[in-house]
């Protein structure tokens, strides 16, 4: 028994550092920032921002660490897709690399 005993007062800070992660995992998550369309309250804040932007159109926003994607109607326009993108990188910080514009289907 004194070999279990000596282990785990060996190991004791690692075993602590292993249980406060699985307990962290196993919490439920977030601070409750999803929009009513499934996405981030930066997404929902980023679509109603671009979509006061004249020729965008209807728009939607996926936004993640690496980049931004956004797809509205009036991405057909070249003017209008410079103007989404100078948005975009002036709301996220990103540069026009991680920005992309895409044309949405139509119905």
């Amino acid at each position: 028994m004194s070999r279990w005993g000596g282990l785990l007062m060996k190991y004791r800070y690692v075993l602590l550092l292993l249980l406060a992660g699985t307990a962290l995992l196993l919490m439920p998550g977030g601070s409750g920032g999803e929009a009513e369309s499934g996405g981030t309250e930066a997404e929902a804040r980023l679509e109603a921002v671009l979509s006061e932007i004249e020729g965008v159109g209807r728009v939607g926003a996926l936004y993640s660490e690496s980049g931004v994607v956004i797809v509205c109607e009036g991405a057909g326009s070249s003017a209008v897709r410079l103007d989404v993108t100078d948005a975009v990188a002036a709301y996220t910080g990103f540069g026009s690399d991680r920005i992309t514009v895409l044309k949405m289907k139509t119905d």
